[in-house]
């Protein structure tokens, strides 16, 4: 159901927007997560400009930013630039979101108030980064660092992705060649030995049994896999499945290690933006926060708390087993020479391209085991199913 939240965050900064949830206990918590203090929830009539970003055409943050940058790039002032992106713009959803900050615009709010009046088109990490250009009047900069790191993150997502699609499609193609073996040449083989019985071998019988069973009730059957489908997809579109699918994932032993080091170098690379952008190291601190486990967003607190009594960034994060030695190394040197936020996207690439070649090597080792057990499963079908002619065979020499 669709909830219309009415929020503050800060003292005098008011954002209404529309909220997916079960009830509306659920709408204020969601709200609550992203920071915000909850004056009224109520059912959402669509009245408004706000839009949720769970849309089937979410609003193109990264399209806008790029075209943003190149406007401000030839001399266009902030409101200019958003009337020109919002004449231009055929989608009705995101033709309201344009109006509804150019509106807040004129009326002199500030860029990041506007952009805080839509947490879920506009990231609070976005958000974040505009506010802190504001101090500074490097807005196009900040934005332009954004589309940067935005870039780096999709890079390393799309590498571990193109990697798992082969596996993934040999493990397609081999559960289907099974399932067609067991659901219609099995059941087909089960007819011709059915006079056989029990003296065909052990392993033969439970797999003609099988065939038999689909023989019989293969409405039955068919059915029961359609509803185990249904459901597997259903839970599999639940974001608490995912994450707790996820989370069984992460903890296989060998992809342990891997998992430290892909959310160390997000957060290194979004601590490097944030702190490009002007924000105090606390504060950046907090808001990459969400990019660790649970664990390690406990260290991270003890960290901040270090920093607050005079500790160093760098020995800080060693001391809470938040760094691997070649970041310590560069952290030291970047505390001590003043450039801290582009040692930690140095630091950042360097785990990507280290996690680049594990999964490189890995895929490269998964692969033929894959393609050798699938080809097992498949060949031990086809022997059992040809089993008794061999041994009828043999019989008849």
């Amino acid at each position: 159901m669709r909830f219309r939240v009415k929020a503050m965050r800060g003292i005098s900064e008011v954002a209404v927007f529309p909220v997916e949830a079960v009830d509306e206990a659920d709408a204020r918590l969601h709200a609550e997560r992203q920071g915000y203090a909850v004056v009224s929830v109520g059912p959402d009539r669509g009245l408004g400009l706000t839009f949720s970003s769970r849309k089937r055409t979410p609003f193109p943050v990264i399209r806008f930013t790029q075209e943003l940058i190149a406007l401000l790039k030839a001399g266009l002032t902030l409101v200019e630039t958003i009337e020109i992106l919002h004449r231009k713009e055929a989608q009705p959803g995101h033709k309201g979101i344009m109006e509804a900050i150019l509106k807040r615009l004129r009326q002199g709010g500030r860029f990041s108030q506007a952009l805080e009046a839509f947490p879920l088109v506009f990231s609070p990490l976005y958000a974040a980064t505009v506010r802190a250009s504001e101090r500074t009047g490097t807005i196009r900069d900040a934005l332009g660092r954004y589309v940067d790191y935005q870039a780096q993150v999709e890079r390393v997502r799309s590498k571990i992705v193109s990697a798992s699609v082969y596996p993934a499609l040999l493990l397609l193609v081999g559960g289907l060649v099974a399932i067609f073996l067991l659901g219609y040449v099995v059941p087909r083989f089960s007819r011709v030995y059915h006079d056989l019985g029990d003296k065909l071998p052990l392993l033969s019988q439970w797999l003609m049994q099988w065939g038999q069973a689909i023989d019989h009730h293969g409405g039955w059957v068919l059915g029961g896999l359609f509803a185990v489908a249904a459901a597997a997809y259903y839970v599999a579109m639940q974001p608490g499945a995912r994450t707790r699918a996820l989370n069984l994932l992460w903890r296989i032993p060998i992809l342990k290690p891997q998992r430290r080091t892909y959310e160390l170098a997000q957060f290194y690379r979004t601590m490097g933006m944030l702190l490009r952008s002007g924000l105090p190291l606390l504060t950046a601190l907090g808001m990459a926060k969400t990019l660790l486990s649970t664990d390690m967003q406990v260290n991270l607190d003890r960290v901040a708390l270090q920093i607050k009594q005079g500790g160093a960034f760098a020995e800080a994060m060693q001391a809470n087993d938040l760094t691997t030695v070649v970041a310590h190394s560069m952290m030291m040197v970047a505390e001590r020479s003043g450039n801290l936020a582009e040692m930690l996207d140095v630091v950042a690439s360097f785990h990507d391209e280290e996690l680049a070649r594990w999964v490189d090597w890995f895929t490269r080792l998964f692969e033929p085991i894959l393609m050798a057990v699938i080809g097992i499963v498949i060949g031990l079908i086809v022997v059992f199913m040809y089993m008794p002619i061999f041994e009828l065979a043999e019989v008849v020499q």
